[in-house]
C-alpha cells in the first residue's frame, strides 16, 4: 500500500512539477522602461581584485555600515520572512529581516560580490534598537519591550539604482553562458535552494551609461541543508554535512542543490511542484564552468571567508565550520 502510494504522488508531484516548469518558461524580466534601449544587461564583471576584498564589510564597505538611531517607517510584507523599512540619522533607508535567514543571508551577499556577481549591501546586526516601533503583523514576537530587535539583516537602499522586477532563469539574456552557468554553481556551492524567479531582481542603475544588474535577491535559503526544510533553515551543521554534489559524468556535473523536499513536505502538493520546477538548476552543468567558479573562488584567502562568516553574527566555532566546508567544496570545483 505504501508503494502504491508513493507512486501515486511521484507521478502527481512529476504532473505539478512540469506544470510549474511551463509556469516558469512564461515568466519574463520586468518591463525595463522607456529607457530600455539606454541601458546594458549586466551579470557579471570579473573581480580583479578580489584577493583583496573586504569580505568583513561586504559590498557596502565600512562607509556604508549602518550607524546611529533608527526610526520605524513601514512594514515590508514581501517574502516569507518578517520584515520591516527604518530610515537612519542620514536619511538611508534600510530594510530589516528577522528570522532564521539574517546570517546565511548577510554571509552569501559577501561570497557572490566576491566571485564578481552583484549583490545586494546587508550588514548584521546582534541588536538593532528602533524608534517609534510600530506593532508588526509578522514577527511582533520577536520585538523587545524596548523596541529592540536581534540577530537582524539590514540591506540598504541605494539611490544610485531602481529596482525595476525581476528576471527568470529559464529567460533572461544570459542563458547558456560561462557566467550563467557560475552563478548557478555558486548557488549550488551555498546551499541556496529558493531559486524561484521571484528572488531575482533587476536593478538599474543611473548614470551616463545605464546598466541593469541581474542579481540574486533573495539569499536566506544559504548555509542550511541542500532543499526546503524549515526545521534546519539557516543550520549550519545542515551545511557542512551535506552532500552537495550529485553526480559527474562525462563533460557535465550535477548537484543536490536545489534537492527534493524533505518527506514531510510532500503532501503539499502545490509547494511540491514548485519545488520540483526548480531541480534542473542544479544539474547538467558544464564542467569546465564549474571549475571556472571554483577558480574565482580559490582566489580568496582564508582570512576573507573567516570574515565572511564572522560579519554575520555566527560562533567562533561555526565560523570555523562553515569556513572548513565552504574551502573544501571550493577545492572539489578545482577538481572536477
Amino acid at each position: 500500500m505504501r508503494t502504491d502510494l508513493k507512486a501515486i504522488f511521484a507521478a502527481f508531484a512529476c504532473v505539478l512539477g512540469l506544470c510549474a516548469i511551463g509556469a516558469t518558461a512564461k515568466v519574463k524580466p520586468s518591463a525595463a522602461g522607456n529607457d530600455a534601449a539606454k541601458s546594458s544587461p549586466v551579470l557579471w564583471r570579473d573581480p580583479t581584485d578580489s584577493a583583496s576584498r573586504d569580505l568583513y564589510y561586504g559590498p557596502g564597505g565600512k562607509e556604508h555600515a549602518p550607524h546611529g538611531a533608527f526610526t520605524f517607517e513601514r512594514e515590508d510584507m514581501a517574502g516569507s520572512n518578517p520584515k520591516f523599512v527604518v530610515t537612519d540619522a542620514d536619511g538611508v533607508h534600510w530594510t530589516v529581516k528577522m528570522g532564521p535567514e539574517a546570517r546565511p543571508e548577510t554571509a552569501a551577499s559577501r561570497l557572490v560580490w566576491a566571485a564578481g556577481y552583484f549583490a545586494n549591501e546587508d550588514y548584521f546586526m546582534p541588536v538593532l534598537h528602533v524608534e517609534k516601533m510600530q506593532r508588526l503583523r509578522r514577527g511582533g514576537n520577536l520585538v523587545s519591550p524596548q523596541n529592540n530587535v536581534y540577530n537582524v539583516r539590514l540591506k540598504r537602499h541605494s539611490k544610485d539604482e531602481k529596482n525595476i522586477g525581476t528576471w527568470a532563469w529559464s529567460k533572461d539574456p544570459f542563458t547558456g553562458t560561462r557566467e550563467w552557468y557560475g552563478l548557478r554553481v555558486l548557488m549550488a556551492a551555498l546551499n541556496n535552494w529558493d531559486l524561484k524567479d521571484t528572488n531575482n531582481a533587476v536593478y538599474r542603475t543611473h548614470g551616463a551609461t545605464p546598466e541593469d544588474l541581474y542579481i540574486v535577491s533573495d539569499l536566506g535559503g544559504s548555509f542550511g541543508p541542500t532543499g526546503l526544510n524549515w526545521a534546519l533553515k539557516g543550520n549550519p551543521a545542515a551545511y557542512c554535512s551535506s552532500k552537495w554534489i550529485k553526480s559527474v559524468s562525462g563533460q557535465f556535473v550535477d548537484f543536490n542543490v536545489p534537492s527534493r523536499l524533505a518527506m514531510n513536505y510532500c503532501l503539499d502538493f502545490p509547494e511540491m511542484g514548485r519545488r520540483l520546477s526548480l531541480l534542473w538548476l542544479g544539474h547538467h552543468i558544464p564542467r569546465e564552468d564549474a571549475r571556472w567558479l571554483g577558480d574565482l573562488l580559490s582566489r580568496l584567502s582564508t582570512q576573507q571567508i573567516h570574515d565572511t562568516f564572522r560579519a554575520s553574527g555566527y560562533s567562533s566555532r561555526e565560523v570555523e565550520d562553515l569556513s572548513s566546508a565552504l574551502e573544501t567544496r571550493i577545492a572539489e570545483l578545482k577538481r572536477l
